[in-house]
């Protein structure tokens, strides 16, 4: 038998699938909700904002998730930062490939389409993109990374571009020539070796 909360975590699971493949504005309530096998009366109850409440709550979700695997990522005693993020862009490769090219991020994909004209779901993915900043400048700070910030928003912002020409291209070379510039940049943060005396 199925519980209230089956049915809101269908509901959201349907939604960020559908936003992931075919963006925010392509999918409606009814698709969702179909693939969700659920009633318009249980999505409305569950997410009275409607459309624009159940893209937050995706983004908010997702964002989680991935906050969670920079975690995983990014962490060990001996972990050396640079060889670490190249690393995360080679199995971002591999995700982008599993995927046969479909975006792996809706927050990304949703952030695109509809920042300039849906406000909440701009501020929604300006959290979590936020959030990933701060983690992994966390991570580079503690390894001694001077501008830990910068750093974190550089490889980001090239991950996210390489996933944008990795699909257009159908090809996971961008995300895999990405790896070696996000490593030179967090190996030109971290500043010259130290001389051991």
């Amino acid at each position: 038998m199925r519980t209230t909360g089956d049915t809101r975590a269908r509901i959201l699971t349907a939604a960020t699938e559908l936003f992931r493949r075919q963006g925010y504005t392509a999918t409606g309530m009814k698709q969702i909700l179909a693939t969700a096998e659920a009633t318009y009366g249980s999505a409305y109850h569950f997410f009275p904002g409607g459309k624009t409440q159940l893209g937050e709550e995706v983004i908010r979700s997702s964002g989680a998730a991935y906050l969670g695997l920079i975690a995983e990522l990014f962490q060990g005693e001996g972990a050396d930062p640079a060889e670490t993020t190249a690393q995360a862009f080679t199995g971002a490769a591999q995700t982008l490939l599993d995927l046969d090219f479909a975006d792996p991020c809706p927050v990304a994909t949703i952030a695109m389409e509809v920042s300039g004209t849906n406000e909440a779901l701009r501020l929604a993915g300006a959290e979590v993109f936020a959030s990933w900043t701060e983690a992994l400048a966390a991570f580079y700070g503690s390894r001694g990374i001077t501008e830990p910030r910068t750093t974190a928003t550089a490889v980001i912002a090239l991950l996210e571009g390489a996933f944008m020409l990795g699909r257009a291209s159908r090809s996971t070379a961008p995300v895999l020539d990405a790896a070696p510039a996000a490593a030179a940049v967090v190996r030109a943060a971290a500043g010259p070796p130290s001389v051991q005396g």
